[in-house]
């Protein structure tokens, strides 16, 4: 199950994040999960959306520099240890975690993480072997 992010580079000017979002908005484009990583100059906004093709192709026409990649989504238990668990498997099975971030759920039971791996199929071989949940992208 992977799950498709669109990143946008970001100059790290005012307005620029407003310009970006409300191109999503205006192609009723919906955002499910966000980060953004950001150095002096620019940042890099990585979004899980509703329809990221779509938001690719607007992004794009709009001439900004955007890319989409697969990630894995992952469901944990909200209680201390649950990641570090879920690290140290894929560690263990020589998986380098480049960046991951979380996302709100609709329950206080569990936590939403999406991972963005060295080798998505073997992790999420390794994953499902130890009975960790995957999350499809309508569950995000």
């Amino acid at each position: 199950m992977l799950i498709k992010q669109v990143s946008v580079f970001v100059e790290n000017k005012t307005g620029r994040l407003s310009a970006i979002l409300n191109i999503l908005k205006d192609k009723k484009i919906n955002i499910r999960a966000l980060s953004i990583a950001d150095t002096h100059d620019f940042g890099i906004l990585r979004l899980i959306t509703d329809n990221p093709d779509n938001a690719y192709n607007a992004l794009k026409n709009e001439d900004c520099t955007v890319t989409v990649n697969d990630l894995i989504a992952v469901c944990i238990g909200d209680e201390p240890g649950c990641l570090a668990a879920i690290v140290d498997l894929l560690a263990k099975n020589d998986i380098n975690i480049e960046y991951m971030y979380d996302f709100n759920s609709h329950s206080n039971d569990f936590a939403s993480i999406v991972l963005r791996v060295t080798d998505n199929l073997k992790a999420i071989e390794i994953l499902k072997s130890n009975d960790i949940r995957l999350l499809d992208i309508g569950e995000i």
